[in-house]
């Protein structure tokens, strides 16, 4: 199908900016602009939050079983629309398209498991000291949200927090990322043919400072939920913070991958490979620090390196790959710096290590082996495909190792000893731990992070308490 440009969506109505802006959207794998997507200003951002608010009021008292209805036909709207929704993110974000597929399938589930857990939103009664009074524990949706997401899965993190509010009773507007924005605007616009009263979701794009800085303090929106880097991450929730509103931030990791000398070493190279070059390494729970025992150190970085060098690097769109480019130019120049620093230190280049051609952002599937502590990679979120490798001798060692930087998101561990997968879920400070086996997040589990990966959570029950008041209430029979 051929690539879309992208509108805005305000009080249920595409429609360009009010001042005509647009601006350009590119294809990582060619170079070439292939559409344009609406630019906001702030006259824009006005009508969507009244609209909003409109949404809100209309959305809040329509009962749960009734927002159940409606949000599980928009899910099986983006199922059914599925190959088209791929074929627009893989071109603007480079993902291979068996990987956008999947990232919209599972958008559909998103859905429909927050779709069924709203109707378990339940309060309490709470017996009295006074037998004459009835004391009521209500949940209520807290509000308009305003929802921040990235270009890396322009559609799995808006879903996740359009699920939860529109489970819960708030109206959602989202400011997607304009460099991937034709995937976010199918999947709102499912929920738009699906019934939600006008207003109730919104899609702005434009300037990310200026809309994050003239939404939050708004008083018309009451949380802000935010995805990507932790520097973005805590500017934006200290400027909640200044105005009492409520945040959820899933914001940046560097996933330690502790490999035991017991481990299962196939296994750990198919898992932790698997998710490392998945996206290209563009992915916030990418295993990234492989500390592996030194006594399987050699075969695990030969084989991992092996791994590497077998993927198929090319158009997403194109049969076979197993790897597209890297979203923007902005991230080969970092894999350049992170590169040219770890050579300088005197790391082993297992494998890639370098550009590919000259045409589109394409870069080896990496792998680097006896990097040192100081290096970059091991310190700075590469957020790309390089995979670093250096050894240890105690699983205290590699522990304490994984803890060292203030990141917190995800961890990975390969062991077939149940005392030391014991050890490592009570220790490995992360917000998700994947024990022998890739990354699993489902929507009914929790996913955050901790430390500065994060506030809250964007699974689970738990996912769903961000977005409620907790209120109580007394009533004395007169």
């Amino acid at each position: 199908m051929s690539y879309q440009n992208t509108q805005l969506l305000i009080d249920g109505q595409w429609q360009d900016a009010a001042d005509g802006r647009t601006m350009p959207v590119y294809n990582p794998a060619t170079d070439e602009e292939i559409g344009r997507v609406a630019h906001a200003s702030i006259a824009d951002l006005d009508r969507a939050l009244a609209a909003a608010e409109k949404g809100f009021a209309a959305w809040r008292d329509t009962p749960a079983v009734e927002r159940q209805k409606v949000m599980r036909r928009a899910a099986a709207l983006v199922r059914e629309g599925a190959a088209d929704i791929a074929t627009m993110l893989t071109q603007e974000q480079g993902k291979p398209f068996t990987e956008a597929r999947l990232e919209t399938l599972a958008a559909a589930d998103i859905i429909e498991w927050f779709a069924d857990e709203g109707m378990r939103v339940y309060g309490r009664i709470v017996p009295g000291r006074n037998l004459a009074a009835t004391q009521m524990v209500l949940k209520d949706p807290v509000g308009p949200v305003a929802a921040f997401t990235p270009w890396n899965f322009p559609i799995n993190q808006v879903v996740r927090k359009a699920g939860a509010a529109l489970a819960t009773g708030c109206s959602i507007l989202v400011k997607a990322a304009e460099e991937t924005p034709a995937a976010p605007a199918a999947l709102i616009r499912a929920f738009v043919d699906a019934g939600v009263p006008a207003g109730t979701v919104g899609l702005v794009y434009g300037n990310p400072a200026e809309i994050s800085g003239y939404l939050i303090p708004h008083p018309v929106i009451r949380k802000a939920t935010f995805t990507g880097s932790t520097a973005v991450g805590k500017q934006l929730a200290a400027l909640a913070g200044q105005h009492m509103k409520r945040v959820t931030m899933e914001l940046g990791g560097h996933a330690p991958v502790i490999v035991c000398e017991d481990a299962d070493v196939e296994l750990a190279v198919r898992s932790a490979g698997a998710a490392k070059f998945r996206n290209a390494g563009q992915v916030c729970i990418s295993p990234t620090r492989f500390l592996v025992h030194e006594s399987v150190r050699k075969e695990f970085a030969a084989s991992l390196a092996k791994h590497a060098a077998g993927l198929k690097v090319g158009d997403g769109l194109a049969e076979g790959t197993q790897m597209g480019p890297l979203a923007n130019p902005r991230r080969l120049a970092a894999m350049t710096e992170i590169m040219e620093d770890a050579i300088k230190r005197g790391v082993t280049v297992a494998a890639g290590g370098e550009r590919i051609g000259s045409t589109g952002n394409f870069f080896a599937p990496t792998v680097l082996d006896d990097v040192p502590l100081e290096a970059k990679v091991f310190n700075e979120e590469p957020f790309g495909p390089v995979a670093a490798i250096r050894g240890f001798e105690s699983l205290d060692d590699a522990i304490a190792e994984a803890n060292r930087l203030s990141y917190g998101l995800a961890g990975y561990a390969f062991t077939r000893s149940l005392k030391n997968a014991h050890r490592l879920a009570q220790r490995v400070e992360v917000g998700m731990l994947y024990v022998n086996q890739g990354a699993t997040p489902t929507a009914e589990m929790p996913f955050g992070g901790i430390k500065d990966s994060g506030h809250g959570t964007e699974g689970g029950p738990e996912a769903l308490e961000a977005y409620l008041n907790t209120r109580a209430v007394t009533i004395l029979n007169v």
